[in-house]
């Protein structure tokens, strides 16, 4: 029986999938073929770890499809002094892709199952700049401003607190509105009370658990 060639689908996720959707960052591109994406995946569904399928993880939650998780890297443009914020450690295989890129990141998961699975992982394999926490993070996760921050869950509307959590410059990946037809945004810092939206283009995403439905800002 033959084993499963990993680099031989890593290299066709990348060539056959990924490129083709416009992610062409060189950077990106050279973090997905280095960051073991497989290593990340339940083990019954080690073999699906390069289709184009959003594998499940257990209560209720699911790994984001590879080329939503590249085109959410190529979007936040993360730099190497970037502190950047997760919310939805899932995996764990998006926290890794940014914590190559970033300076630091910190992310938060309602799962402990999920944050404990992953200190695992990175623990193995040597990952230092990786702050994980267990909470609830629906209402926004402390004082601090951040580079760059992904949210991999949706929310019905974009509510003020993510952008207040940016600092200036800073960019955040959020999919807002109701299945089956949500918008993928970048949302950009320009100034203490100015921002600059993106839609980026449609997509579905299991809701963010615990968020309401405020009131939308207009920009």
């Amino acid at each position: 029986m033959t084993a499963f060639n990993f680099e031989q689908a890593r290299h066709n996720l990348i060539e056959q999938q990924i490129r083709p959707w416009d992610v062409l960052d060189q950077r990106v591109l050279d973090t997905l073929a280095q960051v073991r994406r497989e290593d990340f995946v339940p083990t019954r569904y080690r073999s699906l770890a390069f289709s184009d399928i959003a594998i499940p993880l257990g209560h209720a939650e699911c790994m984001l499809k590879p080329n939503l998780e590249a085109r959410i890297l190529q979007a936040l443009t993360v730099q190497p002094t970037d502190n950047v914020l997760e919310i939805g450690t899932g995996s764990g295989y998006l926290t890794a892709c940014l914590a190559r890129l970033a300076g630091q990141v910190v992310s938060v998961d309602i799962e402990p199952e999920f944050i404990d699975a992953t200190r695992g992982k990175f623990k193995a394999q040597g990952t230092g700049n990786v702050v994980l926490h267990v909470g609830d993070a629906s209402r926004g996760w402390g004082q601090h401003r951040f580079q760059a921050i992904a949210v991999t869950g949706s929310v019905p509307v974009v509510t003020e607190v993510w952008r207040q959590s940016l600092s200036l410059g800073g960019r955040l990946f959020i999919v807002t509105g109701q299945a089956p037809a949500m918008q993928a945004l970048l949302i950009t810092r320009l100034g203490e009370q100015e921002w600059a939206q993106e839609s980026l283009f449609e997509t579905c995403l299991p809701p963010l658990r615990n968020v309401a439905a405020p009131k939308a800002f207009e920009f």
